[in-house]
């Protein structure tokens, strides 16, 4: 293969680095949980949601719907996931559902991606 061809990002030799494969191997499996936080992030609908959740403490389901623009049974289905997989809770007021992100670290990990975003444009 001519020089100009060759890969220049991997290795062109097998060397393993025994002691930072005994250090980082056994942490790899804490990556099992986050698999499904960035698997429910990963729909587009899901993260506007969750990003509109960020902007404001919560949001009922019918504002929601008409944020993202879509119908209240969309918006209510895919709320109901955030839910299920734990990114989202709700509270119930006479006829309304309000939800909101569970946590501050839902916050910022959204709105730290938003952010990275904005850099990597730039």
């Amino acid at each position: 293969m001519p020089e100009d061809h060759k890969q220049k990002d991997v290795c062109e030799t097998t060397c393993i680095h025994e002691d930072v494969v005994k250090r980082v191997q056994p942490k790899i499996a804490e990556v099992n949980e986050v698999e499904l936080l960035f698997k429910a992030l990963s729909d587009a609908t899901r993260l506007k949601i969750t990003y509109a959740l960020t902007l404001e403490n919560e949001l009922c389901v019918c504002d929601v719907a008409h944020i993202i623009g879509s119908t209240t049974a969309t918006a209510s289905h895919h709320l109901r996931y955030l839910r299920n997989m734990g990114l989202a809770k709700y509270r119930k007021e006479g006829k309304l559902v309000y939800y909101s992100v569970v946590d501050e670290h839902i916050r910022q990990l959204v709105n730290l991606a938003i952010e990275h975003s904005k850099e990597s444009l730039h």
